[in-house]
């Protein structure tokens, strides 16, 4: 945990940005796999995290604005409950560690709630996502979980203050991502033909494991790259497959790490491999090059995916104007989800909260209709204490392919008698993680391979 007084001036910062009412934050729950007392791994909700700092199940914290008061409702453990779990602090020495003063049981929190509305008292609270949750605003407010409205003035609030990262927050998604480069490098020495996707996936989870650290999200090892969200685990590696991974860890404080790279089964990459990789590198590099307040994302990635279509353009896959190519969205043939996004305590930061208020900005909106641009998590104007990803790749899909050229789609910008070719290529992503300075960016954690000689020469130590 932080300090004591971290927490204190996070929920003061957020009272003085909110009018009145109540300020309700649920907890998690341990969610049960088969029956309730066998539950998967515990994560607490990350907002609660971030104001209240206390890993520990069905907890609620609540701030009244009106009455001036901080309580953190929960049950003390029993006599029953510490056979099986041991010495357990009291909810009130728990509290007093992030500096809330007043606790009450969990039973008394529906009264505590009744008593607002009936006073005509606003209940603040941010989009649930677990179930529990739902039923616990349901029965609270008295209303079907349909009926739920959030505050979007929390929302807002929030998702502001969380955007931009303390000193020490930067400093422990450094260690995230710094445990996440070891996991990659690690793949880099083990892979090899006849392994199957399985075995690389365990190592780098058992590595994270050693560091006191878990995996931020289920890591994508794959020799099918251009499957995005590919979890898969059962193929084995050949000669002449690309493994991709896209791997990081959480800290024990929650704090995630997001890095991707892509590399050969055998020493080094083939030529058609190594032009589009280079291509990917170079949009990497160049998208970078842009990262600086006031920039705004969205610029970012039509950027790199100018530099995509010019590469792919020398390569013979695509044709024409690469601006006119961008904006006729022809490149999302190649490139079809979105560049980066916050990253923090959650890997998607704050994806729960919206992100129409996370990513983008009243002025500028998300595009939800447009292929590629509808899958861009960030749009919005950088800001000094940002903390984002930049994620290039290129994926050829042969769904793709057939669908777009039954149609003839964009024919003018992409070559479909050379892109058969690249049939059954796969995926190449490359993916790094930065922090918005005042004077432009800093690379995060150590700067983990990524150029072909590097990487070839690093893979002809093990393979």
């Amino acid at each position: 945990m932080f300090t004591t007084s971290t927490y204190q001036n996070r929920r003061q910062a957020l009272q003085n940005k909110i009018l009145g009412g109540i300020l309700l934050f649920p907890g998690n729950i341990e969610n049960p796999i088969n029956f309730e007392h066998n539950t998967y791994p515990f994560r607490q909700d990350s907002t609660f995290l971030y104001y209240f700092g206390l890993a520990v199940p069905a907890l609620v914290g609540l701030i009244d604005l009106d009455e001036n008061k901080e309580i953190i409702f929960g049950r003390e453990a029993t006599i029953d409950d510490l056979v099986w779990t041991g010495p357990q602090e009291s909810l009130s020495d728990r509290a007093a560690r992030v500096g809330v003063a007043e606790t009450a049981p969990i039973s008394s929190l529906a009264e505590y709630i009744g008593r607002a509305i009936a006073q005509n008292r606003k209940i603040h609270f941010l989009p649930p996502y677990q179930s529990a949750n739902k039923l616990l605003l349901s029965e609270l407010l008295n209303q079907t979980p349909s009926q739920l409205q959030p505050s979007v003035s929390l929302i807002r609030a929030v998702a502001q203050q969380r955007s931009i990262k303390e000193a020490q927050e930067v400093a422990e998604i450094e260690r995230a991502v710094a445990v996440s480069t070891e996991m990659h490098l690690l793949t880099m020495q083990l892979a090899k033909a006849g392994m199957k996707e399985s075995e690389l996936v365990n190592a780098v989870q058992a590595f994270a494991g050693n560091q006191d650290c878990a995996l931020a999200y289920p890591p994508i090892i794959t020799i099918h790259g251009q499957i995005l969200h590919n979890q898969v685990r059962s193929n084995a590696l050949k000669n002449g497959d690309m493994v991709l991974v896209d791997a990081g860890a959480e800290t024990a404080m929650g704090y995630a790490g997001d890095l991707t790279r892509t590399f050969p089964v055998a020493a080094a990459f083939d030529s058609r491999q190594r032009d589009l990789y280079q291509i990917v590198l170079d949009a990497l590099e160049g998208a970078r090059a842009q990262l600086r307040p006031s920039i705004s994302f969205k610029s970012v990635h039509l950027h790199a995916a100018k530099i995509l279509v010019e590469g792919l353009k020398s390569v013979g896959l695509m044709k024409g104007d690469p601006e006119e190519a961008v904006q006729n969205h022809a490149h999302t043939m190649f490139f079809q989800c979105g560049l980066g996004h916050l990253m923090g305590l959650d890997v998607h930061d704050m994806e729960d909260l919206g992100e129409q208020y996370v990513g983008y900005s009243e002025d500028n909106p998300k595009d939800t209709q447009t292929f590629g641009l509808k899958s861009l998590r960030l749009g919005k104007s950088l800001e000094a204490g940002f903390v984002l990803t930049v994620e290039p790749g290129i994926y050829i899909i042969p769904e793709l392919i057939d669908h777009w050229k039954a149609s003839n789609r964009h024919g003018d910008f992409v070559n479909y008698t050379e892109l058969e070719k690249f049939r059954n290529f796969g995926g190449i992503r490359l993916e790094d993680n930065f922090l918005i300075t005042p004077e432009g960016h800093q690379l995060l954690g150590p700067d983990l391979i990524k150029t072909i000689d590097d990487v070839e020469s690093y893979r002809a130590r093990y393979v």
